[in-house]
């Protein structure tokens, strides 16, 4: 009889003990369902808000990339309108005639001090994003390499630069004034390299190099071989291809190659775009597109 209501005992604990292990069991259950739904409740009631960003043309392929990965990452209200990739100088200029952007990224300092101290930007938001170098290329299979700033002084290659609107045609300009190809002028007279803006000047008797409105464009040039060499970005070896480097240029010869990005003081999504330059800077996932495309992280 004993042994009959010990294991009874033991029976009715057993079962005690499974009641208990399924209700803690419903309860995380129902507590992580619950945390799914309140997940999804957010997201669902999330305003949708769409960006409109104004990107320095180099930035393309890998901006196109990192929206996308931004809205799969639980940023499913936002859209982006149609990114404007120009260069710095046109993108300062669509903001100065009235062009509507919540975010503005430029291809260098002096770009976004000009849109600073036009009030098209608000100087509070501004951050270093990117850095990026200066190199020379050529059409792949070209046969060229080793190509120096002295080879262009020399006139050995015929090349192209941006004009004075492409940040990377600025860059190319203070390059080539330390060897004697680029003239500058006014407040930059007598001074080469870094310490000039590159621009306001004039290419030296000789020298007439093919100048395009873009970093892009200046790629296609040598790409196609309009050009023996042409002067872009890393970056741009990335993006576009069918070029390959012959020659980067020394980086003490140029301002540093700097991408700021600011909010602009018209932006009617300020959180938002916050939130968007915020990831863009520290999620790793756009840190790994970033990377992929040639920009290291400033």
């Amino acid at each position: 009889m004993a042994k009959a209501w010990k294991k009874l005992s033991i029976l009715a604990l057993a079962a005690a003990l499974a009641a208990m292990v399924a209700m803690v069991g419903c309860s995380s259950g129902q507590k992580s369902e619950e945390a799914t739904d309140e997940k999804a409740a957010t997201e669902t009631t999330a305003e949708p808000v769409e960006l409109q960003v104004f990107a320095a043309n180099s930035l393309s392929k890998a901006m196109e990339e990192v929206q996308a990965a931004y809205i799969e990452d639980g940023h499913s209200n936002v859209t982006f309108a149609d990114t404007q990739y120009k260069s710095s100088g046109e993108l300062n200029e669509m903001l100065g005639a009235g062009s509507y952007a919540d975010l503005l990224i430029s291809a260098s300092k002096s770009s976004m001090d000009t849109a600073a101290k036009e009030g098209y930007v608000d100087e509070g938001t501004r951050v270093d994003m990117f850095k990026n170098d200066l190199v020379i290329v050529s059409k792949e299979g070209s046969g060229l390499k080793d190509v120096t700033l002295q080879d262009i002084a020399d006139g050995k290659y015929t090349f192209c630069v941006g004009d004075e609107s492409v940040p990377a045609g600025n860059y190319a300009d203070q390059a080539l004034s330390t060897v004697g190809v680029y003239i500058p002028s006014g407040d930059d007279e007598g001074k080469t390299g870094k310490d000039i803006s590159g621009k306001n000047g004039s290419f030296a008797e000789g020298y007439n190099p093919v100048l395009d409105t873009s970093v892009g464009n200046v790629c296609k040039h040598a790409q196609s071989g309009d050009v023996d060499v042409a002067f872009v970005y890393t970056s741009d070896v990335y993006r576009f291809g069918g070029v390959e480097i012959v020659g980067t240029v020394p980086a003490d010869t140029h301002k540093n190659i700097v991408y700021p990005g600011a909010i602009t003081s018209q932006s009617k999504n300020v959180e938002a775009t916050q939130e968007f330059l915020d990831w863009c800077q520290n999620s790793e996932k756009a840190q790994e597109i970033w990377q992929k495309w040639g920009f290291e992280l400033a």
